[in-house]
C-alpha cells in the first residue's frame, strides 16, 4: 500500500465513501456508505481505506488484482472489479478521483511568514546560501552544497553534499543525490501535465508523485523536470541533461544517458541505461527506450526502441530503414522532374 510522501503532501482527515459519492456525484451501494476512507492511490498502489479509479477494460489486470477499498468507475468496467471492491459509480471515474484526492491531501506549501531559511531546516557545515534564497521547513541540506541567489528549496526537499543549486532554481517535492549541478532557473518538482474532462470542463489531476534525482546528475539551465502522478520521476546516476528539456511527470531516465537541448519526454516513457538523444527529440507517452539506445536530433518517437539501436526521423525508425526511405523518395522525386522537362 503506498500513500503519499509525508515529507511533501499532508494527509487530511478521513472521509467515509458515502461523503466521497455525495461531493462528487457517484452512486454507491448505501450498504457500504459508511466505510472510512483515509487517501487516494492508482489501481496498482491501492490498499485497505483508499480509494481509486478505473478508465477502462485496458486496466482490466490491475482492476481484477487492485486491493482497494473503493474505487470510481464507469458502469460499463464495475464488473472487472473484485467483489470486496465498492464500487462509485459516475459518468467521469479520472475527474471524481481528483476530487477526493484534494479532499484528502494537500501539497505542503513554503511558509510565507517564515524567515527566509525556516527554523525547521537544517543545513550541514559548509553549505553556502544566496542572496535571497528560501529554504523551506524540514528541508535537509548536505555539506559543501551551494544554494545559489533566489533558489527556492520546498519544505521537506533534501539535497545531498556538494551540490550546486543555480540562481532562481526552483526545486520541490524532490530528493536530490550527492554532486548534483541544477543551473539557473530550472524548475524541479512541479506538477505534472494531467487533466481530465470534469463536470463543467477540464480539471486539474492533482500530482502526488516525487522527483528523484540519483548522484552526479546535472540538469541544463531551464529545464523542467515534473514531480510523478503517483509514481516518481527518476533521473538516473550520471546522466546529463541540456538547456530547455522537458522532463514530464513518472518519467524513468536511467544512468549515464545524455539528453540534447529542447528535447521533450512525455509522461511515463522510460529510458535505459546510456540512452542518447539528440537535439529536439520528442518522446510519446509511455514510450520504452532500451538500454544503449540513440535517437538522432529532430527525432520524434511513437514506439519502443530496443536497446543498441539507433532511430531517427519522424515518426522515427531504425537509421538503416530511414536512410533507404530517404533514398527511394529522392529518386523518385528526380524521376518526376525528369519526366515534366521532358
Amino acid at each position: 500500500m503506498a500513500r503519499p510522501d509525508p515529507r511533501f503532501f499532508e494527509t487530511l482527515p478521513a472521509t467515509t465513501i458515502g461523503a466521497l459519492a455525495a461531493m462528487t456525484g457517484a452512486a454507491c451501494d448505501t450498504a457500504a456508505a459508511a466505510l472510512p476512507i483515509d487517501g487516494v492511490a492508482s489501481l496498482v498502489r491501492a490498499g485497505a481505506g483508499q480509494v481509486a479509479f478505473l478508465t477502462g477494460k485496458r486496466f482490466a489486470g490491475e482492476a481484477a488484482a487492485t486491493q482497494a477499498s473503493a474505487c470510481f468507475v464507469g458502469e460499463r468496467d464495475a464488473a472487472l472489479l473484485p467483489e470486496a471492491c465498492v464500487r462509485l459509480i459516475s459518468r467521469a471515474p479520472h475527474a471524481a478521483w481528483a476530487m477526493a484526492s484534494e479532499s484528502l491531501h494537500r501539497p505542503r506549501r513554503l511558509d510565507a511568514a517564515a524567515p527566509a531559511v525556516h527554523p525547521d531546516a537544517h543545513l550541514e557545515e559548509g553549505v553556502s546560501v544566496g542572496h535571497g534564497a528560501v529554504i523551506g521547513a524540514g528541508a535537509e541540506i548536505g555539506a559543501g552544497t551551494d544554494i545559489g541567489p533566489c533558489a527556492v528549496i520546498g519544505p521537506g526537499v533534501t539535497i545531498g553534499r556538494g551540490c550546486r543549486i543555480g540562481p532562481g532554481a526552483v526545486v520541490q517535492y524532490a530528493l536530490v543525490g550527492d554532486r548534483v549541478t541544477v543551473a539557473a532557473q530550472v524548475v524541479i518538482g512541479e506538477p505534472g501535465f494531467g487533466v481530465t474532462p470534469g463536470p463543467r470542463g477540464l480539471i486539474d489531476v492533482p500530482q502526488l508523485g516525487r522527483v528523484i534525482i540519483q548522484d552526479g546528475v546535472s540538469i541544463g539551465a531551464h529545464t523542467c523536470v515534473d514531480r510523478g502522478a503517483f509514481d516518481d520521476t527518476v533521473i538516473g546516476e550520471n546522466t546529463k541533461i541540456d538547456n530547455l528539456v522537458q522532463i514530464a511527470h513518472n518519467v524513468v531516465i536511467g544512468r549515464n544517458c545524455v539528453i540534447a537541448g529542447h528535447c521533450g519526454l512525455s509522461g511515463s516513457s522510460v529510458l535505459g541505461d546510456g540512452v542518447q538523444l539528440g537535439g529536439r527529440v520528442g518522446l510519446a507517452d509511455h514510450v520504452s527506450i532500451g538500454d544503449g539506445a540513440r535517437l538522432a536530433a529532430a527525432s520524434g518517437l511513437m514506439h519502443d526502441v530496443p536497446a543498441g539501436e539507433t532511430w531517427m526521423g519522424v515518426p522515427a525508425r531504425p537509421i538503416r530503414q530511414f536512410f533507404r526511405e530517404t533514398a527511394w523518395v529522392t529518386k523518385a522525386a528526380g524521376r518526376r522532374d525528369s519526366g515534366g522537362q521532358g
